[in-house]
C-alpha cells in the first residue's frame, strides 16, 4: 500500500441506503448531457487535456511542447485541442467508443452530469462499500485475492512492462467498454481498472484517523481541500509502479483536472 495516500486503518463504517450506477457513465449517455444542456467541459475552456504518451501518434510526440508535460509523470502529456470527444487531440474520435466510459472529463463535469442527472457523486466510503457489498468483503479484489483467479482477466489493467509495452493480455489496450469483463456478484461493472473514478470527497490522508468518530457514520471527508478523491485504478495500473487498483487504494487530482484514464459513475439517496 502507499501510506502517502492515506490507505489504511481497516475501520468499520455506517452508511444510510444508497443507489451507484451500474457502470461508468459512457460516451453516448454523456453526449445526451451535452446536446440537451451546451455544457462546455474544463478541458474546452483550458483549450487542452491530459494524454497518456502511448495513445499518441509517434509525430506528434516528436512535435510535444515540453512545457505542458508534468514533472515526474513524463508519461502524461498536454494536448491542445484534446477533450471528451476527442480524448487523444485533434483527429481522435470516439465514434467507435460510444460504450465505453467518458473519460477526459473533470469532477466539475462529472458534477455538473450527475445533477442533469438527478444523481450525485458517490462518497469514498459509498464507492468502497459497493466494491465490497456481496462479495468476499476483505479482499483486495470484489471477487478475492486473486488478480486474474484460474487464470482469467477480470478488469482492465496493464500487462506488460509500463509504460512501453502493452501486452494486452486482457483483450484491451485502452479503455475497454463499460459493460465488459464478467460482472461481480453484486450487480456492478469495472469499478476496479478500466478507468479511475472521481468521488465526491476531498482529498486528505489524515482526515479519518484525526476525526475517526465522525468518520465512522456517513463519511464525507473534509470540508475543503485542493485536490478530489479518485477511486479503483486503470488500464494504466501496473503493479511496478500503480498498484491501486485495490478496493482500498486510493489517490486524488485537481477538480478541473482531465486526463485519459478518469471516468466517474453516480449514485443517489434512496
Amino acid at each position: 500500500s502507499f501510506p502517502e495516500d492515506g490507505e489504511g486503518p481497516k475501520r468499520k463504517v455506517e452508511l444510510d441506503s444508497f443507489y451507484l450506477d451500474q457502470t461508468t457513465v459512457t460516451n453516448l449517455q454523456f453526449s445526451k448531457f451535452v446536446e440537451e444542456t451546451d455544457y462546455v467541459t474544463d478541458s474546452e475552456k483550458f483549450g487542452w487535456a491530459y494524454v497518456f504518451v502511448g495513445q499518441l501518434k509517434k509525430s506528434t510526440v516528436r512535435k510535444l511542447d515540453q512545457s505542458k508535460s508534468v514533472k515526474g509523470l513524463q508519461w502524461w502529456v498536454g494536448i491542445d485541442g484534446a477533450y471528451w470527444k476527442k480524448p487523444e487531440g485533434p483527429g481522435s474520435t470516439i465514434k467507435s467508443r460510444m460504450h465505453h466510459p467518458v473519460v477526459s472529463v473533470s469532477w466539475n463535469d462529472a458534477l455538473a452530469y450527475a445533477n442533469w442527472a438527478n444523481k450525485r457523486l458517490p462518497t469514498e466510503a459509498e464507492w468502497e462499500y459497493a466494491t465490497r457489498w456481496n462479495n468476499d468483503q476483505s479482499g483486495k479484489f470484489p471477487w478475492g485475492d486473486n488478480l486474474t483467479p484460474g487464470g482469467k482477466h477480470r478488469c482492465n489493467v496493464w500487462q506488460g512492462v509500463f509504460p512501453n509495452d502493452n501486452k494486452c493480455e486482457d483483450g484491451y489496450q485502452w479503455t475497454a467498454p463499460a459493460k465488459s469483463f464478467q460482472r461481480y456478484n453484486n450487480g456492478f461493472y469495472n469499478l476496479i481498472g478500466n478507468v479511475w473514478e472521481w468521488c465526491d470527497d476531498w482529498f486528505s490522508n489524515k482526515w479519518h484517523i484525526e476525526n475517526s468518530q465522525k468518520a465512522r457514520i456517513n463519511p464525507t471527508g473534509p470540508n475543503c481541500g485542493s485536490k478530489k478523491v479518485m477511486k479503483g485504478g486503470s488500464f494504466l495500473c501496473h503493479d511496478s509502479y500503480c498498484n491501486r487498483y485495490r478496493i482500498g487504494a486510493r489517490t486524488s487530482n485537481t477538480p478541473d483536472s482531465a486526463t485519459t484514464n478518469l471516468g466517474f459513475r453516480c449514485a443517489k439517496d434512496l
